[in-house]
């Protein structure tokens, strides 16, 4: 995969990496923001990491920043919020806008234009109570409760009988009440897609350490498995791939991000959710699915960090 707007560095103006925030995801946000910044000062381009908290968000228009590679996972970071902000401070910044951030980051309402646009996602259900958690098994047996609003698998978990579901909808609300879903569980295959730029780059199938992908799974074990190329049909992947880029556009994402999904035992997919600022530390998809496409780290980072150049605030309205 070939993509070069510029070769030089100092067509970006200063950079500020923004990574740890304030979400439950700030621990992967600080690893994949310290490979960026090594990525790019690597490249040659002045680059300065933020170990962002709301007063640095606010003031980075009084710090010379010309734009912002923002790697803040989770809510504040990937929600719409330090978007809206880089925006009133006419930043240019990564990824998607205010809106499709927040669409994204909600897994009911995204769900919910996905159906109602013909797109294959889970069945599901709102959970506000715990008599709501006790009526989620009618979706059937085992099924997963989660949050509507955090990535990296934090506070998702798989039940297998009625009895445990309270106890998993309090577990996924945490201390700080979050809104909550369960989701028909669909055994099968787990894959990815990773869009760059409005292309998809090749599709991961993922083995998780686990009996599915979560935390752990994702950072920590060097026994999860992944395959690229994923052992499809090129029909089948092509297909996928073109499903998976239609969901990104239907949200309104841009730049870069990943879309998760399951195929069942008849082959058919169920789209998960789109995560519009995926992981870049050693053990992240995006990366590895780059690397297949002949893109390596550094190279990856400056593609995303070109979008920009062609995709700022204007684009993104």
């Amino acid at each position: 995969m070939t993509r070069r707007l510029t070769s030089n560095p100092q067509d970006f103006g200063r950079v500020a990496v923004l990574m740890g925030g304030w979400s439950a995801e700030r621990e992967v946000s600080l690893w994949s923001g310290q490979g960026v910044l090594a990525a790019l000062r690597a490249r040659g381009v002045d680059a300065v990491g933020v170990d962002a908290d709301r007063a640095a968000i606010l003031s980075l228009g009084t710090q010379g920043f010309a734009r912002a590679f923002n790697v803040m996972h989770g809510s504040g970071g990937e929600d719409g919020t330090v978007q809206a902000a880089l925006e009133l401070q006419g930043i240019a910044y990564t990824g998607s806008g205010v809106l499709a951030s927040a669409l994204a980051m909600d897994k009911l309402r995204s769900k919910r234009m996905w159906r109602a646009e013909g797109l294959p996602t889970p069945d599901y259900l709102r959970l506000r109570s715990e008599t709501e958690a006790q009526a989620a098994a009618a979706l059937g047996l085992p099924l997963f409760v989660k949050p509507v609003a955090d990535g990296s698998s934090v506070g998702v978990v798989k039940v297998k009988r009625a009895a445990d579901l309270v106890a998993a909808w309090h577990t996924a609300r945490g201390e700080a009440g979050r809104e909550v879903m369960a989701e028909r569980c669909v055994e099968g295959g787990e894959y990815t897609c990773s869009i760059l730029d409005g292309e998809p780059l090749p599709l991961i199938r993922i083995e998780p350490d686990a009996e599915f992908y979560d935390y752990h799974a994702k950072y920590i074990s060097d026994r999860t498995r992944y395959h690229c190329p994923p052992g499809l049909d090129p029909l089948h992947e092509a297909e996928l791939s073109e499903m998976c880029a239609r969901a990104f556009e239907l949200i309104g994402a841009k730049g870069w991000g990943r879309v998760d999904f399951m195929l069942d035992a008849q082959g058919k997919p169920w789209l998960l959710e789109l995560n519009t600022l995926p992981g870049m530390t050693s053990h992240s998809l995006m990366p590895m699915a780059a690397r297949a496409a002949g893109m390596d780290y550094e190279a990856l980072c400056w593609a995303i960090l070109e979008t920009t150049l062609d995709n700022g605030k204007e684009a993104r309205r």
